[in-house]
């Protein structure tokens, strides 16, 4: 009698059944098209040491502003002397005086406001102390020499002045901002905490938005059809991406409500 080969069964493993498709499972974001995602912030302002420089600068060069002008009070200096009397190595009057206190306290209110202002005020005083110094030097040994300037002080001033633009112009003037500057991508710092409800969330709102490209796409190859232009017209009507995906769904939902999906 012949023997029967012995015929093994081989068992397939059966594959896996798909996750959940609801809204506690979206799908992944691998799938998703590119841009649709939210922007990754380019670094945290927190995180960056470009609002720390712009404000502590601001202060230093406030202070040492600050005892130039407290050290002329002291020393009663006349207010509108040419002459000027020695303070700290420059020459003074009561009038420098008075403006050095005040631009030490606009440069402290300007760091207590925020590094934006700060970074601003500083870039704005810096020019200030340049003209000054250049303004100064012309009428150098004259008559109108009202701030009592001597040749120290318009080296005093050219220094000071281009520290100061350098310090408010850190991380922010630059063709190539470091990613942790606040000021690489101001707008989106300023608007991505206010728009991270428009992006998409659930797997239905991921549907809406791939089935809005598709419609966009056919209206514009004029293949679209009624219900598609009936929804794209809907969306033109809405500017961000929120009300856009909303205005599409609407027209999934019945009319005593949302609908409801399996």
């Amino acid at each position: 009698m012949a023997l029967r080969p012995h015929l093994r069964r081989t068992r397939t493993t059966p594959e896996a059944p798909p996750g959940p498709s609801g809204p506690a499972a979206p799908p992944a974001r691998a799938a998703e098209p590119a841009g649709s995602g939210p922007p990754e912030p380019g670094g945290s302002p927190a995180a960056s040491p470009v609002p720390a420089v712009h404000r502590i600068g601001a202060v230093v060069v406030a202070a040492v502003i600050a005892v130039f002008g407290i050290l002329g009070f002291a020393d009663g200096l006349d207010f509108f002397s040419t002459d000027g009397e020695r303070i700290l190595g420059l020459s003074s009057n009561g009038l420098l005086s008075t403006i050095s206190v005040v631009t030490a306290a606009v440069l402290v209110a300007a760091a207590v406001k925020g590094p934006r202002i700060a970074s601003t005020v500083i870039i704005v005083v810096g020019a200030l102390f340049l003209v000054s110094a250049l303004a100064n030097l012309a009428v150098l040994q004259t008559e109108l020499n009202f701030l009592a300037f001597r040749f120290a002080n318009v080296v005093f001033s050219v220094v000071a002045g281009l520290v100061l633009l350098l310090l408010g112009a850190y991380g922010r003037v630059s063709g190539n901002l470091p990613p942790e500057s606040p000021y690489a991508h101001p707008a989106e710092d300023e608007a991505v905490g206010d728009r991270s409800h428009e992006y998409p969330s659930t797997s239905a709102e991921f549907a809406a938005e791939r089935a809005m490209r598709d419609a966009e796409v056919a209206v514009v190859q004029h293949t679209a059809s009624a219900d598609q232009r009936r929804r794209v017209e809907a969306m033109s009507h809405h500017r961000s991406r929120a009300d856009r995906r909303r205005a599409w769904m609407s027209f999934d939902e019945p009319a005593g409500g949302p609908a409801v999906r399996p």
